[in-house]
Order: C-alpha cells, then structure tokens, then sequence
C-alpha cells in the first residue's frame, strides 16, 4: 500500500509542483504523490519546469489542479508556506514547510527553492521510511 501524499499551495503553479515532481521522483515506491491549489490558475510556472529539467526531473505536463482534483483523505498534507489557511483536508499528518515563493524572481531563487524542496523530500521519505513519522 502507498500513502497519499499531497502539496498543497495556492496556486500550484511553482512550489508544490516542483514537490510533487521531485516525490514522485524519490519516493513512488512509498507514495502515491498529488498536488493542489487553493486558487485556480493558468499554467505551472515556466522557471519552474526549466529548473527541474535542469535537475533531471520533467514536470512539463504538469497542469495545475484544485484540491476538487485530488482524493479528499490523505496520509500526508503537506502545506508550502503559502501564508493562507488551507480548506480542512482529512489526513493522518500534517506540516508546513514555510517556503518563501521564487515566482517572478530571477532563476536562481527558482533553483534554491527546488533544492530545498529535493531535500525536505528525501527526509520526508526517510521519516516515513523510518517510522518517525507513524500513519
């Protein structure tokens, strides 16, 4: 069985795509990997794509979806720092990661900010991995 995993920011257009991308990446075996927005919007952003493709990792047919589009119970919520107060989703653990948004900034905050999203990833994977994290 894999746990639900879900990103959820406003307008899951940068950051949460680049989590889903990078979880289902590194951790498909354990988890079934989903991302939202609390807004609709229009497109995931172009900076983004092109520093994930520069890391190995295509989110190019990524679109950006409203929490409607994903299950409504998860394993795992996690919040992107988005300032926002996300609509109640029933899950088993919750966290916020408080990332600031690289949108409309140079390349380069994109690339920081996918970094640390590859690295709260992987020690997602390894929490849950080693039951630090209980579901």
């Amino acid at each position: 069985m894999k746990y639900k995993l879900a990103f959820v920011c406003v307008h899951n257009s940068c950051r949460s795509q680049m989590a889903e991308g990078w979880a289902k990446e590194l951790g498909s075996d354990i988890f079934e990997v989903y991302s939202a927005g609390t807004e609709e919007y229009h497109e995931v952003k172009p900076l983004a794509v092109e520093v994930m493709k520069e890391a190995g990792v295509d989110i190019s047919n990524h679109k950006p979806k409203l929490l409607s589009d994903i299950p409504y119970e998860l394993d795992i919520l996690i919040t992107m720092g988005c300032n926002v107060v996300c609509p109640f989703v029933p899950n088993k653990f919750m966290q916020d990661w408080g990332l600031d948004d690289p949108s409309g900034g140079p390349i380069d905050g994109y690339r920081t900010t996918r970094d640390i999203i590859k690295q709260k990833v992987e020690e997602l994977i390894e929490k849950v991995n080693s039951k630090e994290i209980q579901l």
